[in-house]
């Protein structure tokens, strides 16, 4: 009955990633730890390798229909993975599974679901405010971010966010990208969000897995459910309004980080 149950939730949040492009860690990180029973360094470090897996397939579609601008992607690499390893480093070094660890880690996850609530909301509240086209010849001026500093910064603040808890790209990432690459079209601010996520999660995922902290056979579980999940919301964006789905998703997503900042 527990597989059932699994699959079923990849199912929910794969509709939900597919609806809005959000859900990965929001969703299924609080799924595991309240519905589950499942302990939040695992919940972490098994819906990292999830979030890796079901972008994977997104970025290579991404990639194939050229919409990737590689240069954000790699400028945001270059804060966010270095910050991951460090952010590996001291939970090893702590222990994943101490108390103290665990009290960070839920702490962390609420504020992170708090801030992502609220910028599913203005998402949901102002709409696509960044242009649709890039002007012929202003390709690498859309490129190029307000500050060569800047997405570095970012990048730090979301590798060290999603090490820990693994949310900070998806609702958080479009809307910080959009303040920082103004010129750059939402399509193609969505695409580099989600390409620069695969090798995070994944460098993520692969460090708590070397501790421990991924259940395999959960995670199969997950995508099993997942990868229909996400092809049925793709299907449905169009049919039901995003606006509501992402004002009822900022709720949920607000409730859930309450809840864990008060464990």
């Amino acid at each position: 009955m527990d597989d059932i149950a699994f699959i079923l939730a990849g199912f929910f949040v794969g509709t939900v990633i597919g609806l809005t492009g959000v859900g990965g860690g929001s969703l299924m990180t609080p799924i595991l730890i309240f519905v589950f029973g499942v302990k939040p360094y695992m919940a972490v470090g098994t819906d990292l390798l999830f979030a890796a897996f079901t972008k994977m397939g997104g970025t290579v579609k991404l990639a194939r229909a050229r919409v990737i601008d590689w240069r954000v992607v790699f400028h945001l690499s270059a804060g966010s993975i270095p910050a991951a390893l460090i952010t590996l480093y001291l939970l090893k070094e702590m222990g994943a599974a101490s108390a103290s660890v665990q009290s960070v880690m839920t702490t962390t996850l609420g504020v992170a679901l708090l801030l992502t609530a609220t910028a599913t909301l203005y998402k949901a509240v102002r709409g696509k405010t960044a242009p649709s086209i890039v002007l012929p010849g202003q390709e690498l001026r859309a490129a190029t971010p307000r500050h060569w500093s800047l997405p570095l910064l970012f990048g730090v603040v979301i590798g060290t966010l999603v090490t820990l808890t693994s949310v900070g790209a998806g609702a958080i990432g479009v809307t910080v990208l959009m303040i920082l690459y103004p010129l750059l079209p939402l399509p193609r601010i969505v695409a580099a969000d989600i390409a620069y996520a695969v090798p995070l999660t994944l460098v993520a995922g692969l460090g708590h897995a070397s501790m421990g902290s991924v259940d395999w056979a959960l995670l199969g579980k997950l995508l099993i459910g997942s990868l229909p999940g996400i092809w049925l919301g793709s299907h449905l964006m169009s049919r039901i309004p995003e606006r509501v789905i992402r004002a009822l998703l900022s709720v949920l997503l607000a409730y859930a980080g309450v809840k864990l900042i008060a464990l």
